[in-house]
C-alpha cells in the first residue's frame, strides 16, 4: 500500500494523522531563544504564549534532509512512498525532502502542494483516501495536481503586528492600521501569498471574506473545507456557520494554526482552504 509522508505545516488534527497512519516530519521553530520541533515538543497554544512574550518574530526552518531520508527508508519496506510538502514558495521543505529522497536511495515521490496549513492538509487527506483505495502513485499525483489547481485559499489577518515584527511594515504604519482597525485579506497565487484587499472593521472583514468565497466558488457541495485559526474561536464559528448556510460544503475540518503558519498570520488570523 502507498505510504504517505508530509511535514508539520499541514496543520491536520492529530486524530486524522493517527487514523490515516501519516508520517509527519516536523519543522523547527525558534522562539524566545530556544528551538522546538513543531507539534512535537511545543503545542500551538504554548507557542502562541511564547511568541506573545517575544519582541522578535519567531523563525522557522525546514526539516533536515536526513529526517526525510530516514522516513523514506523505513516506509519503503511497506510500499511505495509519496511525500507531500508545504509550498516551495513558502519554505525550503520541498527542496529538503528532495535531498532526503536522494540521500535515502529510495524511489520516493515528492509533491509540492503549493499550499500551507489545511490547504496542504486537505491534499494529504486526498492522497490517503486514494492510497486506501489502491491507487497508484501516478494516479495520485495526477489527481493532486488537478486538486491544487482548483483549490482556493484565503488568509485573514486581524493584526499586522507580526508583519511589523518581521520588518515587512514600519511600526508607524502598523500602529496606524491598528488605530484605523485595518484588516488584511490575502490569497494563495501559485504557492505564494499575495495581497487581495484591505478592510476596515471585523464585521465587514468577515462579510467581505464570505463575498470573495462566493465569487471564487459559489457551489461547495462537492468540496472539503479546511479552516485554521490563531486564538480566534469566535471568528472560526462565525465563518463555519456562514459557510454551512451559504455554501453547504461536503465537509469542514478545523484546527489550531501550527507554529509555521501562525508566525506570519498573527493573533486572530485564519486560513480558509476550499
Amino acid at each position: 500500500m502507498l505510504q504517505i509522508v508530509t511535514d508539520s505545516s499541514c496543520d491536520l488534527p492529530e486524530e486524522l494523522v493517527k487514523q490515516h497512519n501519516i508520517r509527519v516530519i516536523p519543522l523547527t521553530i525558534r522562539v524566545g531563544g530556544r528551538d522546538y520541533l513543531e507539534r512535537v515538543d511545543i503545542t500551538p497554544e504554548a507557542f502562541y504564549a511564547r511568541m506573545a512574550e517575544s519582541s522578535e518574530l519567531p523563525k522557522t526552518s525546514q526539516p533536515p534532509p536526513a529526517a526525510f531520508a530516514d522516513a523514506f527508508r523505513q516506509l519503503s519496506d511497506y510500499g511505495p512512498v509519496i511525500c507531500l510538502t508545504i509550498s516551495s514558495g513558502l519554505s525550503g521543505t520541498y527542496e529538503s525532502a528532495c535531498l532526503g529522497r536522494d540521500l535515502s536511495g529510495v524511489d520516493a515521490t515528492v509533491f509540492d502542494t503549493k499550499a500551507g496549513s489545511l490547504g496542504h492538509g486537505l491534499q494529504v487527506l486526498r492522497a490517503c483516501k486514494m492510497a486506501a483505495a489502491g491507487c497508484s502513485i501516478s494516479d495520485v499525483v495526477a489527481e493532486l495536481t488537478a486538486y491544487r489547481q482548483r483549490m482556493k485559499i484565503l488568509i485573514l489577518l486581524h493584526t499586522l503586528e507580526n508583519i511589523v515584527k518581521g520588518g515587512r511594515l514600519s511600526k508607524f504604519k502598523g500602529a496606524l492600521a491598528n488605530i484605523l482597525n485595518i484588516k488584511v485579506l490575502l490569497h494563495n497565487v501559485d504557492g505564494k501569498v499575495e495581497l487581495l484587499e484591505k478592510v476596515r472593521g471585523s464585521k465587514k472583514f468577515y462579510r467581505r471574506a464570505l463575498e470573495l468565497m462566493q465569487e471564487f466558488c459559489p457551489d461547495m457541495s462537492g468540496r472539503d473545507v479546511g479552516i485554521t485559526h490563531f486564538l480566534n474561536p469566535e471568528g472560526l464559528e462565525t465563518i463555519k456557520q456562514a459557510m454551512a448556510e451559504q455554501f453547504s460544503p461536503r465537509s469542514v475540518i478545523s484546527n489550531y494554526m501550527g507554529a509555521t503558519m501562525a508566525t506570519y498570520a498573527g493573533k486572530g488570523g485564519m486560513i480558509i482552504s476550499f
